[in-house]
């Protein structure tokens, strides 16, 4: 399948006329609990010639395509990559830490990372973590009978929240490191454990009784960070000249030095 990936990125180039600097796994497969019928999540940052951006009007600046093969493309111009880098923006900084890269050419996204721990911002990432956590829980996990796999949709960005108050860094994709750094009550783990296990051999996971010892775990932690959010103050906002001249490099790298070739 990785091969499959390639093409289509290939494909994506020569179509849209655009240099893929960067692509990577974003879903379940990168997080490390990928079940046998799980989508393959690709992602990735792109580039048009320098034409393209001497134009007076907005144009679109995003591309989506899923294919009958269970490939969920989906790509950022490298312009939007960098307006939501510049705000540590959660998914853009997981990507540049996915296990799983299909491609990376030219030298963006290892300057990138470079520039993570200068405009890596906590709060930030903790509103997105803490957001995506609440409105999972309130949505799945409430009844008496829930959707037990939707348990890793509450739980890895809860433990990633855990992970940047103590380390004060981006948190890892992969589910595996989270969860032997940040769980440290056994009984928590081996629930979490057991529902591994199960997700990976290819269980449904379907409706079952909700898992009391997980709900009282989340909800004390979600509990916890909606508090501990609103202690944090204000940020100060990076200097975007650093990220002004990552662009013009990378043009100049992707294409020729006038971005015609």
């Amino acid at each position: 399948m990785t091969e499959e990936i390639k093409k289509e990125l290939l494909r994506l180039e020569l179509q849209h006329d655009i240099k893929i600097l960067y692509a990577v796994e974003s879903g379940s497969r990168a997080w490390g609990f990928a079940s046998t019928d799980s989508d393959w999540d690709v992602r990735y940052i792109y580039i048009h010639r320098l034409d393209w951006y001497l134009k007076i009007d907005d144009k679109k600046d995003n591309q989506e395509e899923i294919l009958p093969n269970d490939i969920d493309l989906a790509g950022w111009e490298l312009k939007k990559a960098l307006r939501l880098f510049r705000k540590s923006n959660p998914p853009m900084l997981e990507w540049l830490r996915s296990p799983i890269v299909y491609l990376q050419q030219f030298s963006t996204a290892d300057k990138l990372r470079d520039l993570t721990k200068e405009f890596f911002n906590p709060k930030s990432c903790l509103h997105h973590y803490l957001h995506m956590a609440e409105g999972n829980y309130r949505e799945y996990l409430q009844k008496d009978n829930v959707r037990v796999k939707k348990y890793f949709y509450v739980l890895r960005p809860i433990l990633a929240c855990d992970w940047i108050i103590q380390t004060n860094t981006m948190a890892p994709m992969e589910f595996s490191k989270l969860l032997d750094s940040q769980v440290t009550d056994q009984n928590v783990k081996t629930e979490i454990e057991n529902l591994l296990k199960r997700k990976m051999a290819g269980e449904e996971l379907n409706e079952e009784p909700k898992i009391q010892i997980l709900n009282d775990f989340l909800e004390k932690k979600i509990t916890f960070y909606n508090d501990y959010v609103k202690s944090l103050g204000q940020s100060e906002q990076p200097d975007t000249v650093r990220l002004d001249e990552l662009f013009k490099q990378t043009i100049y790298e992707a294409w020729d030095k006038n971005g015609s070739h």
